[in-house]
């Protein structure tokens, strides 16, 4: 919806009537992704597309009914092996789309998504639309429960960059379920990963699995290189400190980003953590013995670090798991960014009680 959302929000500033259309779900070799978008004003303009020209007629008159009766509609569109002249995709998938006329609660989504903002619509299927930021939401379902979890869900999936239908559960209402289709816009979250050993290489793999958009830093050009880290997203040679304060200060860190401090040398470490462990980041660990730990403390402390600064410091880095090798590193660092992410107590779940998916980041600022 990105590419259509300022000719949407002209729509909207003009006073147009318009239903919007979107593909929430496919199967096969569908043309168009999740959140591909088509949107018909009351005078019949078009804007869009759903499927690459397939199916745009039938989802055209689904628009325009949608605009006379006001209802939402969702509606699947497969291949039809019986009949050559049906409505279908010719590449053989299958898409589910959402039509629905649009109301005020999107006008403001879509300035926020004209301004870049982090943002998403969550489409409570087939009818009600509300749009969540980080800290704030618009619009609602009417069932003040349902709102909660949908915008805890929504919340959850912005923070990851994500898209998708979501099945929720009300236990408070009898076990009622309802579908949530979540359009995420926002940059994925980063992991800056600070010196280029061979741990760094394993820590890269799996932050691009949980969806990280991965940097490796480090001062020393023969080891920073892209052969040595394929699966980085970039691979920087600079100071560590100086790196990551010129990406402070030009705003490419925020409250999701990861710093993994993995050299555990104190020429690099020392002013690195100084910087980090006073910005407003998600997580910050470093590697290193028990002993390397007390003495970067102290180091840290001789810099002026105050013990609230400190306490943020995870190390040394990642959860006992016993890991031996880099890949396993990996694992344990990994899982203990995820139970800092989502408010993980990272005890086996056979010890504990409660629900097993929870996230304080969006209880937080619910």
């Amino acid at each position: 919806m990105r590419e259509i959302a300022a000719e949407l929000l002209s729509w909207h500033r003009s006073g147009t009537a318009y239903a919007l259309a979107t593909v929430v779900a496919v199967r096969g070799s569908a043309p168009r992704p999740p959140g591909a978008a088509m949107a018909v004003a009351e005078s019949g303009e078009v804007v869009g597309s759903v499927s690459g020209g397939c199916v745009e007629g039938a989802v055209y008159e689904l628009c325009r009914e949608a605009l006379a009766s006001g209802e939402a509609v969702r509606e699947s569109f497969g291949y039809s092996d019986d009949d050559a002249f049906a409505v279908g995709l010719t590449c053989g998938g299958t898409i589910d789309v959402l039509v629905r006329p649009v109301g005020e609660a999107m006008a403001e989504g879509l300035a926020a998504l004209v301004r870049d903002e982090r943002v998403a619509f969550a489409h409570v299927l087939p009818g009600a639309t509300v749009v969540v930021w980080p800290d704030r939401h618009l619009g609602g379902t009417g069932h003040a429960a349902l709102d909660r979890l949908v915008i805890r869900e929504t919340r959850a999936m912005l923070d990851g960059g994500r898209t998708g239908v979501r099945s929720l559960c009300l236990p408070e209402d009898g076990g009622r379920e309802a579908e949530v289709f979540v359009e995420s816009y926002a940059p994925p979250p980063r992991l800056l990963v600070f010196g280029a050993i061979d741990h760094a290489a394993a820590v890269a793999r799996i932050g691009g699995f949980l969806g990280y958009r991965v940097t490796v830093c480090d001062a020393r050009p023969v080891f920073a290189t892209r052969a040595r880290f394929p699966a980085a997203d970039e691979v920087v040679v600079d100071w560590p400190h100086r790196y990551l304060a010129r990406e402070a200060r030009d705003g490419r860190v925020d409250a999701r980003t990861v710093v993994c401090v993995l050299t555990h040398d104190a020429r690099f470490d020392v002013p690195l953590l100084e910087v980090a462990l006073r910005l407003p980041v998600g997580y910050v660990g470093a590697m290193g013995s028990r002993r390397t730990h007390h003495d970067r403390l102290r180091r840290l402390r001789r810099a002026g670090l105050t013990d609230g600064e400190l306490a943020r410091l995870r190390s040394p880095i990642g959860l006992d798991l016993g890991a031996r090798t880099p890949e396993e590193t990996a694992v344990a660092i990994a899982a203990e960014v995820v139970a800092a992410r989502r408010g993980g107590t990272a005890l086996p779940l056979g010890q504990t009680n409660g629900p097993i998916h929870h996230d304080h980041l969006a209880s937080e600022v619910a």
